[in-house]
């Protein structure tokens, strides 16, 4: 039996909705990737330098470090928000770069929101490598370059893991962002710094709920990616 494509073609304006068409899901979560994506490369380049000069060296105030550390990971995004919103409005020392409500500002806010469970977690990582392993590289003639790369390439899956988790962070994050992003969405239809979690919150206030339930799937997908990389590698640093 032939099915009739006219029938078929006049209904797919009523399924698919215009947002769709015009590549509003694809813009958000364009710009969604975008701003975590930069965002979590440099928190880490930032991140593993502080960890391990924390693992590998002795200071004065290490602990109070490590507190603070520990107390921005659990720091209120929207407070974070706020700061930046200050940071890069008018009236702040990056107003002349006129940053406010663009994605230079949302980058700004995840970073600082990525930086400290990223930093912690591979700090964890490092401290947590058997003192057998360094111990046994200084034996073999290591210098202290040789030793720390040593140490780093143990404990390599614990650092994966560190910057999975500020990537989690970042790409789930909903105050900061909305705050410094605004949320814009250009005349077009096209997302300006509009991000998943923003869109998922607009959509479902304004009972656009087929859309809203697309950018959860879209989203709920990427966090099960990142945690099925995470087990992966967890996976392959017990084998080992």
């Amino acid at each position: 039996m032939t099915v009739p494509l006219e029938p078929v073609a006049q209904l797919l304006p009523a399924v698919v909705d215009f947002p769709f068409r015009e590549g509003y899901v694809r813009s958000i979560i364009y710009v969604s990737l975008y701003v975590s994506v930069i965002a979590v490369t440099l928190s880490t380049l930032f991140s593993l330098p502080v960890a391990m000069v924390m693992g590998f060296t002795d200071f004065r105030g290490k602990q109070f470090v490590k507190s603070v550390i520990n107390t921005g990971m659990g720091f209120p995004s929207v407070v974070v928000g706020l700061v930046v919103l200050f940071i890069v409005s008018n009236q702040g020392p990056l107003g002349p770069l006129e940053l406010i409500f663009t994605k230079e500002a949302m980058i700004m806010s995840q970073f600082v929101l990525a930086t400290p469970p990223i930093t912690a977690i591979s700090l964890a990582a490092i401290t947590g490598v058997d003192e057998n392993v360094r111990d046994a590289a200084h034996v073999l003639g290591g210098t202290r370059l040789d030793v720390a790369l040593v140490v780093i390439k143990e404990a390599r899956y614990g650092i994966a893991t560190a910057i999975l988790a500020g990537f989690g962070r970042a790409i789930s994050e909903v105050g900061s962002v909305l705050i410094v992003g605004g949320n814009i969405v250009s005349s077009d239809g096209i997302s300006s710094t509009r991000t998943l979690t923003t869109a998922i919150q607009l959509e479902a206030r304004q009972g656009q709920y087929d859309t809203a339930m697309v950018l959860g799937a879209v989203l709920v997908a990427i966090v099960l990616a990142v945690n099925a990389i995470v087990v992966r590698l967890g996976d392959e640093g017990v084998m080992q």
